[in-house]
């Protein structure tokens, strides 16, 4: 019974993200497409004044990390004190690859003062890594194979999916898909990881 209904979520995340990837290319501007992705070595140079929690995270840029949940929640725990941004991605979707620059773009900006995570969900490891080359990305990702992460802790079922926490550790608003632009994503880290709202983004 617990593989079927595994089998069952899995399922229903991949239909989900396939009708999600479909209305993301229907109603997303296309002024983020035009971002090219920042190179390992733009995205892999110290940033001055970084506390040793979140020069850690520079150090492991494409880290791909086992452990699922437990080891997730761990991460969160090492970075409490600490903003928070976490941006859920896989190989296969469209809208994660068109947003990524910009998530290269604000952690390069705001790594001093904001931790950044990522987590590959239901991906094929080596397609995961593949794009993570095409798009380095400045800090871990967590892998998620079976969407414990993303269905079990966001009850999301469309991808990309982003979450902030506040210093304090605590979640605050989680916006399913794409951002349009930077300015967006910078708007939403401001207000909800900074200076921490209720209201969605």
């Amino acid at each position: 019974m617990r593989m079927a209904a595994i089998t069952l979520c899995a399922l229903a995340l991949v239909a989900a993200v396939v009708v999600g990837v479909r209305q993301a290319r229907d109603d997303e501007p296309t002024s983020a497409a035009a971002l090219e992705p920042l190179s390992r070595a733009e995205i892999s140079k110290p940033i001055a004044g970084a506390p040793p929690e979140l020069a850690a995270l520079r150090r492991r840029v494409n880290v791909l990390v086992g452990g699922g949940v437990k080891a997730f929640d761990a991460q969160l725990r090492a970075l409490r004190g600490h903003p928070v941004v976490v941006n859920m991605w896989a190989s296969y979707c469209g809208p994660c690859r068109i947003e990524l620059p910009a998530f290269q773009r604000q952690a390069n900006r705001l790594g001093a003062r904001v931790a950044f995570l990522g987590v590959n969900v239901m991906d094929d490891p080596v397609e995961a890594r593949k794009l993570a080359e095409r798009y380095p990305m400045p800090y871990p990702s967590f892998l998620d194979p079976r969407s414990n992460i993303v269905l079990g802790r966001y009850r999301s079922r469309v991808l990309p999916v982003t979450a902030f926490y506040d210093a304090r550790g605590r979640l605050g608003p989680v916006r399913q898909g794409q951002f349009p632009n930077e300015a967006k994503l910078a708007e939403a880290i401001e207000r909800y990881a900074l200076s921490p709202a209720t209201s969605a983004p």
